[in-house]
């Protein structure tokens, strides 16, 4: 279950950084809020507490 988590977020964070056409006027938010969600998950997974 946390290896697929994991997986998702890291594919929305790779969709949401301004490199796209489509995310370019969203700046880097998007991106830095779902990294921080990326570490706090494999923190919890790493803690076994997922």
């Amino acid at each position: 279950m946390s290896t697929i988590l994991i997986i998702i977020l890291i594919l929305i964070l790779v969709g949401a950084l301004p490199n796209w056409g489509y995310s370019r006027g969203w700046g880097y938010g998007p991106g830095g809020i779902v990294g921080v969600l990326l570490i706090i998950v494999i923190v919890l997974a790493l803690t076994g507490r997922l």
